[in-house]
């Protein structure tokens, strides 16, 4: 039996915790940063874990992430 694959992108991108969940860095913050609020911008530093419905999309492409 062949080893399985996991996807490029997913794993240069995620990040699985040790409870499960999936870690993401923060969307939109690439550019167009002007036209952002100050708000916005700050409560959008760091990373965020994934909703339930996008953990489902994500880890069939990490099957050896715990």
């Amino acid at each position: 039996m062949p080893k399985m694959k996991t996807k490029s992108s997913c794993k240069k991108r995620f990040k699985v915790t040790a409870s499960g969940r999936v870690v993401a860095g923060q969307a939109g913050k690439r550019h167009g940063m002007i036209k952002r609020t100050n708000k916005f911008i700050r409560q959008a530093r760091g990373t965020t874990t994934l909703s339930k419905a996008d953990e489902g999309i994500i880890k069939p492409m990490m099957p050896y992430a715990r």
